[in-house]
């Protein structure tokens, strides 16, 4: 079982930045490729960036890119998201995500549905 926790959001102004942390416990991330999906209200969960276990490979959503970067230290159990340039219309909850990949560098994983651990989410909130 892995137990995950967001934290890092926050309101920041139109052009700012933030940094989102999702720690894990409960066992190690090591197997696991990470995802970030976000949903604003009234809206479905969307894909963000993912990561494969060893952090060699990512993916971003075409809204994010050039933007948001994902990483993940594997030694502190961590995932991160680095959100720069920020815009109104990145406002919503951000969720991260485990899927166990069993040391396969896959990282091509933008359904939820694909996903067996979430944590509950940290609310950005962007003011223009």
């Amino acid at each position: 079982q892995v137990q995950l926790v967001e934290s890092g959001g926050g309101l920041v102004q139109a052009g700012g930045s933030l940094r989102l942390s999702c720690a894990a416990s409960g066992r190690t991330l090591k197997t696991y490729a990470m995802g970030w999906f976000r949903q604003a209200p009234g809206k479905e969960r969307e894909f963000v960036a993912v990561i494969s276990w060893s952090g060699s490979n990512t993916y971003h959503a075409d809204s994010v890119k050039g933007r948001f970067t994902i990483s993940r230290d594997n030694a502190k159990n961590t995932v991160y998201l680095q959100m720069n340039s920020l815009k109104p219309e990145d406002t919503a909850v951000y969720y991260c995500a485990a899927i166990d990949t069993y040391y396969s560098d896959s990282y091509y994983y933008t359904d939820h549905n694909q996903y067996d651990y979430w944590g509950l989410g940290t609310q950005v909130t962007v003011s223009s």
